[in-house]
């Protein structure tokens, strides 16, 4: 009964709209009067997951992310992936994944890559020909790259619902190839678009132009060896990498490309605060609401009832990646991997998946669910920018979600996609 109360509070206040923090805390309040249990539980359990240091690295990344597209850093980086493969047809499409490939080991946020890369690409490629609803899918599936590359908080989130105990260097290296495989399979989706419309392809600058592009971001890709380099090699942790990153983004754009305003300096700070606050809150309610199904032993249950289905791991993995798309369609990234975390790494575990490899199949699955209504909010964005509606971009996705599938499946059932990596450095 308790669990069903849990479950049930949850989904009601959340069919009515309740924002979802919200919604776990009072989820969590109504089972643990029915259980008989002090309030002050609850309380507990949100001052100690919103007390656990690894998180600061999640404000500090989104801080800096703000800053490089505040300050210019993510216009100069889509022109040096102009200049690169811009000749290839439909080449802004292109471009757009390139300059999302390359702003997202910086960014790490799929939303910002949207808001960023969308801003400068979607108004050209609707200038230049290019379908509006074209130009936005590709936005904002490219976006999803970010995730799976290096600062991504999501691994940092996932590392720490499975009990701090996964290394965030490991994942944040596990993420690399998929995050290329994913662009590399968009890439091909958009091209075979853009034969099919008839779009056309871009003049090649030539090398030196493109050498003179690249001299110009440099400053801001360094960037990317800088957080991934350190954290890797232990010269910092995560947290102390993200600290780097601000600092870092803060002299690119003050005293390298001059851009920064001290408007924008105020504003990125403002967003940063924003957006840390309903994170943490988020965190802490979903700490108290999987505390109580670790006590209500949910985790135990869905290993029985998985394994009487079956006890093969491929079916297991199908099972969950099929629940978790489902689930990603109408709740936010960071509250699924917060809540389903600690219910499915025992499972996956138990059947001898790695927890490495399965938080990237994990970040990879509830990143397309940003691209799918009701929720959505990657494409969400990218329509805003686009101006055009979420049902017209609808229309026409499914190449792109078929790619990104693909991709899923992939990662899911070849482990080494994702391990490979990380076991060069160990």
């Amino acid at each position: 009964m308790a669990l069903t109360i849990l479950l049930g509070v949850f989904t009601a206040l959340m069919l009515v709209g309740t924002p979802i923090a919200f919604c776990l805390g009072i989820s969590s309040f109504a089972t643990v009067a029915y259980l008989g249990l002090p309030p002050l539980v609850v309380f507990q359990r949100v001052a100690a997951n919103v007390g656990i240091f690894t998180l600061m690295a999640i404000p500090f990344f989104i801080f800096a992310g703000d800053l490089m597209v505040r300050g210019g850093i993510a216009s100069r980086i889509v022109a040096f992936a102009g200049s690169l493969i811009g000749h290839v047809r439909g080449g802004l499409g292109q471009v757009n994944i390139a300059a999302s490939t390359l702003f997202g080991g910086i960014s790490g946020s799929a939303v910002a890559e949207a808001a960023a890369v969308g801003g400068i690409m979607i108004p050209q490629m609707k200038a230049r020909g290019y379908g509006a609803d074209y130009a936005v899918n590709v936005t904002s599936m490219a976006a999803l790259i970010a995730l799976l590359l290096p600062p991504s908080h999501n691994m940092i989130i996932y590392s720490i619902s499975g009990g701090g105990k996964i290394s965030i260097a490991d994942l944040f290296t596990a993420g690399i190839l998929p995050g290329l495989l994913l662009a590399l399979a968009l890439s091909i989706t958009a091209w075979l678009v853009a034969i099919r419309r008839g779009y056309p392809t871009e003049p090649f600058p030539g090398f030196r132009r493109a050498f003179e592009l690249f001299l110009v971001s440099l400053p801001g890709l360094l960037l990317i060896a800088i957080i991934f380099g350190g954290v890797r090699s232990g010269i910092f942790t995560a947290t102390e990498s993200s600290c780097v990153a601000v600092l870092y983004a803060l002299l690119v754009t003050l005293f390298v490309y001059r851009t920064l305003s001290w408007t924008d300096f105020v504003h990125a700070t403002m967003q940063a605060v924003r957006t840390t606050s309903m994170v943490l809150l988020i965190i802490g309610m979903a700490g108290a609401f999987g505390w109580l199904m670790a006590y209500l032993k949910v985790a135990q249950m869905t290993v029985a009832a998985m394994g009487a289905i079956s006890e093969n791991p491929l079916i297991i993995l199908l099972m969950i990646n099929v629940i978790l798309l489902v689930l990603g369609t109408f709740m936010d990234m960071g509250p699924l991997i917060i809540i389903t975390t600690p219910i499915f790494l025992p499972v996956v575990t138990t059947f001898g998946v790695d927890p490495v490899h399965f938080g990237v199949i994990m970040i990879l699955n509830l990143g397309i669910g940003l691209n799918t209504p009701p929720l959505g909010p990657v494409q969400f964005v990218a329509a805003a920018v686009g101006k055009i509606t979420i049902w017209d971009a609808m229309r026409s996705i499914w190449p792109f979600y078929g790619a990104g599938l693909v991709v899923l499946l992939l990662v899911t059932y070849v482990p080494a996609i994702s391990l490979w990596l990380p076991a060069l450095f160990h």
